[in-house]
């Protein structure tokens, strides 16, 4: 596969003479004032009561060479931790104190998760960057709209799709380091390539993508004892749409993403990991069916899709010196029917319904789980009431019913005023108290570490905030702050004195609060500034890999139409951590240094409108900093790459 990829992008690129009249490959929409997820259909971003973040195709393009983790962390209030670290080493979710279960992922509108996984998270790493058009952040208690998960922060990522013409591709290949602080050798050890042809004609439209990405030269371990851990992933994106009518289209989707490579374990540092290999992988089949509909006074749409994940392992047992196997597989259907109708140019109501089931299996050296007996559903119907007063006032109210085959029926609602005041320049005031809930996992409930006894955690969030743009909206500034309750919340308790773990509920509340601002300085057509603060503060039970302050800052500059420079500044405060022990079962509390990294790229357009190479720098001066106890973070590295419009 991995051969299969580079050789057919290499040679869509030595064939760009044969489509020299294709225009580009995606079109970039120019939705920078419409946003979507806080009411599921588009609607102007001056009429939203969130402050919600937008990375268009055009945000993607500036910012070629990284990976979806390095975006996301650039965003005021989020937090992907693992993405300074190797390619293989899980993410950490981190948005307003709380972590991976709380934050709910959307591909297209579609909740994705991994019905296996301890806490239900979606596994960010299946996802390259280049397959995705569009990504909206928005941050706070949404389960209203979005049911059980939604509790800190919606990531809605949208994935490209067919352009205006009637065939387009695109081809890139990039190669880049992949080193540690302490290794000076900047071998090519970073591979990405990938290409996609899309078209319409008449009534159909489609999409197809392969990309793939191989590393090595780095372990995930820090430690003398550790050899490079390799890390690869393969993706097939397929699209398929059909307009009936100008009001009806039907539209069809299909992936297959995979991920695959070498750890070791952090506590085995007896030099067994020079010669034995653990091994993991994971798997993912995804297909759905995505009709709309739209008539006079509104639109319904239905979401439906299917999901298919398993995750093996191959570890070396350092007690037996032979080697254990494990193996976990989750099914995930969901169907979200919505409508929005209007009343009035001012009113629209969206009402909804929707169903989820989820189910696993898991073989172990220690343990199974049966299929049979670790599933459940969820039927949610929801209602969000919109008005937007020509006087500048704004209501966002909603209300949803959870009704959970093993925790029965719970309720969740939101108030999300706002107010746009008709001044000289724009200037929006917000505020919003909504409450959200997480129910737990199949792991968590039916694992030989499960507990039935445990309740769903429960959310309050409150938040106000402000949005203006002053100089003709060359300076745009906002700033929201919050607050939040959590109680119930899950954790795994481990006696050590029976050597005996399982899961429970935290008593009393946790809480967080902080304040998320965001700077934009368009000082001329050539050159942009932009930065952006996040304090968070959280009770001493949350307290762990959450930077207190957070700084990201950048620099573009763009000198003529076909060169544009971008300088990046990153600060991360000091953080807890906590070491875990595997062989002595003892957790060590640890904090880390705060640490700030430097990176910058240059793009070039050699071919106007087809052809364009970049090179980027990160950590340019090579801060040795640690991410994660026990784990290795990237130093210096380059990467260089060139992107085809075919």
């Amino acid at each position: 596969m991995k051969k299969t990829v580079r050789a057919a992008a290499v040679l869509a690129l030595l064939n760009t003479c044969a489509y020299a009249q294709v225009k580009d490959s995606v079109a970039v929409n120019q939705l920078n004032e419409v946003v979507i997820s806080d009411t599921k259909f588009a609607q102007s971003k001056e009429k939203s009561g969130k402050v919600i973040e937008v990375i268009t195709a055009k945000d993607l393009a500036n910012k070629v060479g990284q990976n979806l983790a390095n975006v996301l962390s650039q965003v005021a209030g989020v937090e992907i931790n693992g993405n300074q670290s190797a390619n293989g080493k899980n993410l950490g979710y981190y948005i307003r104190g709380g972590k991976n279960r709380q934050v709910l992922i959307l591909i297209d509108g579609i909740p994705v998760t991994d019905a296996s996984g301890i806490s239900l998270e979606y596994d960010l790493r299946l996802l390259p960057v280049e397959q995705i058009e569009r990504i909206e952040v928005m941050k706070g208690a949404a389960s209203t709209l979005y049911g059980t998960g939604a509790a800190t922060g919606v990531i809605n990522i949208t994935l490209k799709k067919a352009g205006k013409q009637t065939l387009q591709g695109n081809a890139y290949v990039n190669i880049g380091s992949n080193n540690t602080a302490d290794n000076h050798k900047y071998n090519g050890h970073d591979f990405n390539q990938g290409f996609s042809v899309n078209g319409r004609y008449q009534k159909v439209n489609f999409f197809a993508g392969l990309n793939s990405t191989e590393t090595k030269g780095m372990s995930q371990i820090a430690g003398e004892n550790y050899e490079p851990d390799s890390f690869s992933r393969q993706n097939i994106l397929t699209r398929l749409g059909y307009n009936v009518t100008d009001k009806l289209s039907l539209d069809f989707f299909g992936n297959y993403d995979k991920i695959s490579n070498n750890y070791d374990q952090p506590f085995d540092n007896t030099g067994f990991n020079d010669v034995t290999l653990n091994k993991t992988a994971s798997e993912q089949f995804r297909f759905g069916f995505a009709p709309k509909f739209k008539y006079n006074k509104g639109e319904l749409n239905i979401n439906s899709g299917f999901t298919k994940i398993k995750r093996d392992y191959s570890e070396f047992n350092s007690y037996t010196s032979g080697t254990d196997y494990s193996v976990y597989d989750s099914r995930s259907a969901t169907v979200d029917a919505f409508n929005k109708y209007k009343f009035s140019k001012a009113f629209f109501i969206v009402t909804g319904i929707n169903f989820q089931f989820h189910d696993m299996e898991s073989q172990t050296p220690y343990s199974t789980i049966n299929r049979e007996s670790t599933r459940f559903n969820m039927v949610d119907p929801y209602l969000t009431l919109v008005y937007d007063t020509p006087f500048g006032l704004n209501i966002n109210l909603g209300s949803r019913l959870n009704i959970h085959s093993e925790y029965g029926n719970h309720t969740v609602y939101n108030i999300n005023p706002s107010y746009n005041f008709a001044t000289t320049f724009p200037l929006k005031v917000l505020a919003s108290y909504s409450t959200a809930y997480i129910t737990p996992s199949l792991y968590q409930l039916y694992s030989e570490y499960g507990n039935t006894k445990l309740t769903p955690e429960e959310n309050t969030t409150i938040e106000a905030g402000f949005e203006t743009a002053l100089w003709d909206k060359k300076l745009t500034i906002n700033a929201v702050g919050f607050y939040r309750d959590q109680k119930d919340s899950f954790d795994f308790y481990w006696d050590s004195t029976t050597f005996q773990g399982y899961y429970i509920n935290i008593d009393g509340k946790n809480k967080a609060k902080g304040v998320e601002t965001e700077v934009t300085l368009q000082l001329s057509t050539k050159l942009k500034l932009n930065g952006n603060y996040t304090f968070t503060q959280v009770d001493e039970a949350l307290d762990r890999l959450i930077p207190k302050h957070k700084v990201n800052a950048g620099l573009e500059y763009q000198p003529t139409n076909r060169t544009f420079f971008n300088l990046s500044y990153q600060y991360f405060d000091a953080r807890n951590d906590a070491f875990f022990d595997g062989n002595t079962f003892g957790t060590t509390q640890a904090k880390l240094d705060s640490y700030q990294l430097v990176n910058a790229l240059v793009k070039y357009t050699l071919i106007k409108n087809r052809l364009t190479v970049f090179g980027a720098a990160t950590n340019i001066f090579n801060k040795d900093f640690t991410e994660n106890i026990g784990y290795s973070a990237r130093g210096r590295n380059f990467k260089v790459g060139l992107n085809i419009i075919l």
